[in-house]
């Protein structure tokens, strides 16, 4: 078990440092249709490994944290699709995965994991996601179609990881949220790292 906790730490250090050296978020304008819906949300990395944590979450924690994601989710769609636009929304989208890493670890600990704030944090970091996405979805025809594809694999990655992490030993997890904690983080700072860098060239 320690040997593949080790594994695991191993592989997520690995995949934090590769993701420094990646541009961080692909948030450009999109194109319609339930194809394209699909795909969005996997395509960019904050997005996905968003997703993975809250399946995570829900796993370590409760169920429920599905039902706070898809509220997050929802009216953080509405708000960006109404042309809310928030500020820092690309480092806030990486710091996003972050907090529910360090949800993950610090409750049970920390937190008690029947506080209606666990909800709410879950709830915060995936509408953060659902503005960014509101503000991309296209907006003509295609929007509902558009709409239905993303949530379609939204819920199917967070339910997977839901899924997938209950079988596994709990230690599986409390690796997976030192891994979001770590890529969050990357994602987020990774590209300051690097422009730094590069301007005491």
């Amino acid at each position: 078990m320690k040997r593949s906790a080790a594994v695991l730490a191993s592989v997520a250090t690995a995949s934090a440092v590769l993701l420094g050296t990646l541009p961080a978020q692909a948030h450009g304008g999109v194109h319609g249709g339930v194809l394209a819906g699909l795909g969005h949300p996997l395509f960019g990395l904050d997005h996905l490994f968003l997703l993975i944590s809250v399946g995570a979450a829900a796993s370590f924690i409760s169920a429920r944290l599905l039902i706070w994601a898809l509220g997050g989710a929802v009216l953080g769609a509405i708000l960006g699709a109404a042309g809310m636009v928030l500020p820092a929304g690309e480092l806030l989208a990486a710091l996003a995965i972050s907090s529910v890493g360090l949800l993950i670890l610090a409750t049970g600990r920390l937190i008690d994991p029947t506080s209606p704030w666990v909800g709410v944090v879950v709830a915060a970091a995936v509408g953060i996601h659902g503005l960014l996405h509101g503000g991309e979805s296209p907006k003509d025809g295609s929007t509902l179609l558009w709409w239905t594809g993303a949530l379609v694999s939204s819920v199917l990655v967070s339910g997977a990881s839901y899924l997938i992490l209950r079988k596994l030993p709990l230690v599986w997890t409390r690796w997976a949220a030192v891994a979001f904690l770590l890529i969050g983080a990357v994602l987020a700072f990774g590209p300051l790292g690097l422009l730094a860098g590069g301007a005491g060239t």
